[in-house]
């Protein structure tokens, strides 16, 4: 049986595969069957990640991540998780392939995915003006007119911090009124980067080689209308992907796992969780990767307690029977010493004999 398996092949995933190989824990990590990296595959340009001060592609990272984690010992298997058993002491993992692995503890580490519109040319055009995330991306457009679609929080959010960065900012909401935060409301409306495009939906982008517009949809009238833009934004929510787990961990009312305070541990003792799918604020490349390390170093932990439980109980198990044979050495010696006895009476004479018995 093998001492970790890691499910998730994004930040979160293989740095702690990199921390649970370097403790020569042999981990096994299953990636997907399609894509290995996570959400970095969809993106561009990382600048924020430490250690790059000149930046790195995102698929360049999580490669180079691979590699490290590799070099210490970890094993990467391309299939998909189809079932959990994490009930007992062993926890199983079936793969799309049939294949059933065990180990002592797991680490799951799936991340989210972000909602997507689901229009034409969206997926082409992904990482090539179509972002999810203003933080990782947003000082790219400087000086430039993006859109942010949708109309919650993390819309307004997103919107008040490219603002910092772009020209102009485009708000674009299916309906009359936004429904995020009166707070977050109040903080965009008074941004005069910000404007508002209302009623209006995404139906398709334009563009060769990245975004040069997009469709919008009246969803009053039903009619049709382009916009230049030169970069979108969509703000329209997350999943933590927690599919497999349902039923079985612990989940909080964001929909991500729970976990004991700032550990990884969840509800059933030997399954760590770590990165986005614990997450439902920051959800950054580094956040994630400083959350899989907590799991690796708790996995280490959970191990030796094991390991500790397991010689005390041999030892335990042992001690009745350095008792007993104490006490057959004991038993052996009284009898050495009656027969010493016999014998030198033996030897005495007859009055010297009785003395001795006495």
């Amino acid at each position: 049986m093998r001492d970790v398996i890691i499910i998730g092949s994004g930040p979160a995933g293989f740095t702690a595969a990199i921390y649970a190989a370097r403790a020569n824990l042999k981990p096994l990590l299953i990636a997907s069957s399609v894509e290995v990296g996570g959400e970095l595959m969809q993106t561009t340009e990382v600048e924020n990640f430490p250690g790059f001060p000149e930046g790195i592609m995102g698929p360049d990272l999580m490669d180079r991540m691979q590699k490290q984690a590799e070099k210490f010992g970890t094993e990467v298997v391309y299939d998909d998780v189809t079932a959990l058993d994490i009930t007992g002491e062993a926890k199983r993992v079936t793969t799309g392939e049939g294949q059933t692995f065990e180990a002592r503890s797991l680490i799951y580490a799936t991340g989210s995915a972000y909602r997507k519109l689901g229009c034409d040319r969206e997926t082409e055009l992904s990482g090539r003006g179509i972002s999810w995330c203003a933080t990782c991306d947003g000082a790219f457009f400087r000086n430039r007119h993006v859109a942010v679609v949708g109309g919650g929080d993390s819309a307004m959010e997103e919107a008040t911090f490219l603002s910092r960065f772009a020209s102009k900012v485009t708000v674009i909401h299916r309906r009359d009124a936004l429904r995020a935060s009166a707070a977050m409301v109040e903080r965009a409306e008074n941004d005069p980067k910000i404007d508002f495009r209302w009623n209006s939906t995404v139906v398709g982008f334009e563009g060769d080689q990245k975004v040069t517009g997009m469709i919008l949809r009246d969803t009053v009238t039903g009619a049709d209308s382009q916009m230049p833009i030169d970069g979108v934004f969509e703000a329209i929510g997350s999943d933590p992907r927690t599919h497999l787990v349902h039923g079985l961990l612990d989940l909080t009312e964001a929909g991500t796992i729970a976990v004991d305070g700032r550990s990884s541990r969840t509800s059933v003792p030997g399954v760590f969780a770590a990165g986005d799918v614990i997450d439902p604020i920051y959800k950054q490349a580094a956040t994630a990767a400083g959350s899989g390390v907590v799991a690796a170093l708790d996995a280490q932990a959970y191990l030796a307690e094991l390991d500790d439980a397991a010689t005390a109980q041999i030892g335990e198990a042992d001690q009745p029977d350095e008792i007993e044979r104490t006490g057959e050495v004991g038993n052996s010696q009284d009898a050495g010493d009656v027969e010493t006895a016999n014998a030198t009476a033996t030897q005495l004479d007859p009055a010297d004999a009785a003395a001795a018995h006495v």
